[in-house]
């Protein structure tokens, strides 16, 4: 019985490697991006199980065997650049110059969550000079209205579906846009932040639609407006910074296209998962609150703020501004292929480069 489970557990688990291999887009499909973590600890559970349990005079056995390896070291080549074994991206701040600081607090606060002061109680504690507060509909605004003696520059789209956002700023925001690029129920934000010493600094607020069978049944929506930001910051020589809940996982071929596309540098590589969604089941977490940057940019600080009654973590990041020092950090490349891909889906919802607001063109 034991071995007829092990040999059970392992073809599952050949299974659900494989198939997000295919690029199809059906949430039954692209939600086995997610647990990549879940799967390596399956696998080398299983293959420690099978070298303990399994007969290895019988040909059989090696095959199951060398499935669980194989699959183990499959998914841990996709985890482990988000672990300190591998080499950070964005190198660790030089200075702590409060003039060329910006620190960003992010939080998909859950539209049903009512614990307001939790939230008011982390902003207050850790001084983000932006909030980004997600999920948040009129009872939301109301409950943050008070941030707005310190923060007097916001970015307002309170609604009731679960993607409603809400910007508050220390730094002045010029040029903003609040826009639906993809779905009409789904909105982006665009802004210049400027920083204490000037600099200008262009940022988009993302919180596309998941694929699941209660949103989107594809995940075709979620890229088309992850790729079309990235098109549109990856020509630009401005400093520049995505952020937000992407709904998508750190290390699926999703997101490593925005960022080869993009060009922008995460400053998670080398230095933690930072998994902050499912707040409530720590069996079941993966990092779906993103912040990416262009080079011009170190990392002063990350960090996964505590549980105030949402299922998302907020996430802490703060960035120096430091272009010379930043220059010479490489994140991915985009290839012919990775090219053609994404136009291909953003081809798939008539969207274009052009639509994105690009705060500051028009001054450059």
């Amino acid at each position: 019985m034991a071995y007829k489970i092990l040999i059970a557990l392992t073809y599952f688990l050949a299974f659900v490697t494989v198939l997000p291999l295919w690029r199809y887009s059906a949430w039954w499909v692209r939600g086995f991006d997610f647990p990549r973590l879940q799967f390596m600890i399956l696998a080398l559970l299983l293959l420690l199980a099978e070298i303990i349990f399994l007969d290895f005079s019988d040909y059989d056995s090696w095959i199951v065997t060398t499935i669980a390896f194989g699959a183990f070291c499959f998914h841990g080549s996709w985890i482990l650049p988000f672990t300190k074994l591998f080499p950070v991206e964005v190198k660790a701040s030089r200075h702590n110059d409060p003039k060329n600081k910006i620190t960003f607090l992010t939080a998909n606060v859950l539209t049903t969550n009512q614990n307001y002061k939790g939230l008011l109680d982390l902003v207050a504690k850790h001084q983000p000079d932006v909030l980004v507060a997600l999920e948040t509909d009129r009872w939301w605004e109301e409950k943050l209205c008070e941030l707005e003696t310190d923060y007097i520059h916001t970015l307002k789209c309170p609604l009731d579906n679960r993607y409603g956002m809400h910007v508050y700023s220390r730094l002045a925001l010029e040029d903003t846009a609040i826009q639906y690029l993809v779905e009409p129920d789904v909105p982006s934000m665009h802004a210049l932040v400027v920083l204490r010493s000037g600099v200008r600094v262009r940022v988009h607020f993302l919180h596309p639609a998941p694929p699941s069978p209660t949103e989107n049944p594809a995940s075709s929506e979620r890229d088309a407006e992850l790729l079309v930001v990235a098109k549109s910051v990856s020509d630009e020589a401005c400093p520049i910074i995505v952020t937000g809940d992407l709904n998508d996982v750190a290390w699926s071929a999703t997101t490593r296209l925005f960022r080869k596309i993009s060009g922008l540098l995460d400053p998670r590589i080398g230095r933690g998962m930072f998994n902050t969604f499912h707040a409530e089941f720590w069996f079941a977490r993966w990092p779906l609150d993103h912040l990416f940057h262009s080079e011009h940019f170190t990392l002063a600080h990350i960090k996964r703020l505590p549980y105030f009654g949402s299922d998302h973590f907020p996430m802490l990041v703060a960035l120096s501004y430091d272009e010379p020092y930043g220059a010479d950090q490489e994140g991915l490349v985009a290839d012919e292929e990775d090219k053609a891909w994404a136009e291909e889906k953003m081809e798939e919802h008539a969207v274009e480069e052009s639509d994105v607001h690009e705060p500051g063109k028009e001054n450059v």
